[in-house]
C-alpha cells in the first residue's frame, strides 16, 4: 500500500509538471504566433483535459481497480467522441478546428481576408479567432461569424493591407 501511495504522489508530481510545461509551451507558441492569450488558453484546456484523462488512467491502473468496466467505459466514450467528430455541426467538431486553426491558420486578427464560397462569398477583416468560430467584419461593417469547421474547409485568400483596428469598419 505505501509503495501505491508513492507511485501515486510520484505520478500527481509528474501531472503537475507535465501541465506547467504544457502551459509554458503554449504561451511560447501562442506569442510566437501573435495569437491571443484566450485562444491559448482554450487549447490550453483540451491539453490539460487529455492529461488528467491519461493521469486518471494511470492511477486507476495503480491502485488495481477493475480494467474490464473502464475498458467498456473508455470504448464507449471514444465511440460518441467519433460519431461526434464525423457530424459537421457539432460542438466537438468546431472545438477541434479550433485547436488546428491555433496551430496551422495562417492569418491572423487585422488580416483582411475573403472566404471563398460558391453562393455567398465573405470579405472582412478578421476580428476574433474563438473556440468555435471566426469573427469577420464585412465591408458593409456587418459581424459575419464562421463556424471554425467550415473555415477550414473553405478556401480563404488573405488581401493586402492589415486595418489598424479591427473592430471598426472601414
Amino acid at each position: 500500500m505505501w509503495q501505491s501511495i508513492g507511485f501515486t504522489l510520484l505520478l500527481l508530481l509528474g501531472h503537475t509538471l507535465i501541465r506547467r510545461l504544457i502551459h509554458k509551451s503554449l504561451m511560447t507558441l501562442g506569442q510566437s504566433k501573435q495569437v491571443s492569450e484566450s485562444r491559448v488558453i482554450y487549447v490550453e484546456h483540451v491539453f490539460h483535459f487529455l492529461l488528467g484523462c491519461a493521469t486518471l488512467l494511470v492511477l486507476v491502473g495503480l491502485w488495481g481497480l477493475d480494467f474490464s468496466r473502464l475498458v467498456v467505459l473508455a470504448s464507449s466514450f471514444f465511440a460518441v467522441l467519433g460519431v461526434a467528430m464525423v457530424a459537421q455541426w457539432s460542438i466537438l467538431s468546431n472545438i477541434t478546428a479550433s485547436i488546428t486553426i491555433f496551430f496551422a491558420f495562417p492569418y491572423r486578427i487585422g488580416d483582411r481576408i475573403r472566404i471563398l464560397d460558391k453562393d455567398d462569398s465573405v470579405t472582412g477583416v478578421i476580428t476574433e479567432i474563438g473556440l468555435f468560430y471566426v469573427r469577420v467584419r464585412d465591408d458593409n461593417g456587418d459581424l459575419v461569424t464562421y463556424p471554425a469547421n467550415l473555415i477550414l474547409q473553405k478556401p480563404v485568400r488573405r488581401l493586402e493591407g492589415k486595418v489598424a483596428d479591427p473592430l471598426q469598419p472601414e
